[in-house]
């Protein structure tokens, strides 16, 4: 066990050393602030103050972890060997940052809450983020600090047994429209034919009609693929159903539509399923504890996780709903067209309310990679070359890629050509060596 001295011991700090010491290097940790019990203690054991009290493995604290609510707060970046960091400690400290600082600073997602300029569908972008503006955006640099401090542990205790990790993969199938063209009734069926007509798709007029009679699979039914899938991997696929009424934003069919729910529920057989929550779930707690409601009956299970549609976030609130409706996780937090660590980590982590300054049961389960990211990259070849790069940022600190794809992703459609391929990849990335 890792004892960890300081001059006061703050919800910011047990957090955020929880994060670091046991969820990312598996190392339990306790805190006091009596330096009898701190000298006593005879295994690892760092004093985390303003000044060391000897010569003890000392990290020199920024007030970051000290502080209530939310300051203008100096992020200065500078290179650390193969990575960036902020919060510079000093020489007398036995690593140049102090990496719980910035890792909380990260995880909070602190410079969220600051004033910034949000993109047409209320989103935090990643050209605003800090990552971004710092070229570490793709490196999942709070594992990669956690690892440096592994390793002055080590030097410092060389008994001590430390545990090890493994990669892992977490896959995400998020369905906003199960079927292109079946389902969808009499109205949306004949808006859909106009609309075609006037806009001279007749292309797709035509394979419209060709699935509604029976001759051609929806384009968008590719769940007996991705389930071929599901039991060929022994990782557990999570499943997002857009179930929420149809609106300009969520146009998915309806739960009245027993094929619909019969879909759901074949796959809920295999795979675990969440709830993508619908654009004005957002912002009204009713409409999203219905939805919660719904989804519940028709999984005939209690709802776990969630996601929400388009990636929308408003923090606090949008966590708080979810806490309040007793949905454990959340797989909201990442950038749809930027491939990268929006809270620095590959490691789930609990959300931490900077507003009543506690740890939440509420695990973030940030993702890393959405699909469409991919589209930026113009050849398959480069499009293998990104993921790749991604996966084995994670690999080196092993820890969890959480990959977003939808139904859609793996149609015939000429742009996601490529991608069954693609998923395959990661599905495949746990068993090399």
């Amino acid at each position: 066990m890792l004892l960890v001295y300081s001059h006061k011991i703050t919800p910011r700090l047990k957090y955020t050393f929880k994060q670091v010491c046991t969820r990312i290097l598996g190392i339990p940790v306790s805190f006091t602030t009596t330096i009898e019990a701190f000298i006593a203690h005879d295994s690892l054991k760092i004093s985390y103050t303003k000044q060391p009290l000897s010569s003890e493995m000392f990290v020199r604290s920024h007030e970051l972890l000290f502080d209530q609510g939310l300051s203008d707060i100096e992020t200065h970046v500078q290179d650390w060997d193969n990575t960036k960091c902020f919060f510079s400690a000093g020489d007398k400290s036995v690593i140049p940052f102090d990496i719980f600082a910035a890792s909380f600073y990260l995880l909070s997602r602190y410079e969220e809450y600051l004033p910034h300029v949000k993109d047409e569908y209320g989103r935090f972008t990643a050209k605003d983020s800090l990552a971004f503006k710092n070229n570490f955006l793709q490196k999942p640099v709070v594992d990669i600090w956690a690892y440096k401090f592994k390793t002055v542990l080590q030097q410092h205790f060389p008994n001590y047994k430390f545990s090890s990790r493994k990669f892992n993969i977490n896959p995400i199938i998020d369905v906003p429209m199960a079927y292109s063209f079946k389902q969808k009734g009499l109205m949306r069926t004949i808006g859909g034919t106009v609309s075609d007509v006037f806009r001279l798709k007749l292309k797709q007029l035509y394979q419209r009609y060709l699935v509604l009679l029976g001759f051609k699979r929806d384009p968008y039914n590719t769940f007996k693929w991705i389930l071929n899938k599901q039991k060929q991997t022994k990782h557990k696929f999570i499943f997002f159903f857009l179930i929420g009424d149809y609106s300009t934003y969520d146009k998915n069919v309806s739960t009245n539509k027993r094929m619909f729910v019969s879909l759901i529920k074949s796959v809920a057989d295999y795979c675990r399923v969440g709830l993508k929550a619908s654009y004005f779930a957002l912002e009204d707690f009713n409409i999203l504890k219905a939805e919660k409601i719904k989804m519940e009956s028709i999984i005939n299970n209690s709802l776990e996780a969630s996601r929400n549609s388009f990636s929308k976030m408003n923090l606090p609130n949008s966590y708080r709903n979810l806490i309040e409706l007793e949905i454990n996780e959340d797989y909201t937090m990442g950038y749809v067209n930027d491939i990268g660590f929006r809270a620095g980590t590959c490691t789930p982590f609990l959300f931490y309310d900077m507003d009543y300054e506690i740890q939440t049961p509420l695990m973030v389960n940030t993702y890393h990679l959405m699909d469409y990211a991919l589209l930026k990259n113009k050849s398959l070849l480069d499009k293998k070359e990104t993921l790749f790069k991604i996966i084995n940022e994670i690999k080196l600190v092993k820890g969890t890629f959480t990959p977003v794809f939808h139904n859609y992703t793996f149609s015939s459609e000429v742009r996601w050509q490529g991608f069954k391929e693609l998923f395959t990849i990661i599905l495949d990335s746990t068993n090399e060596d």
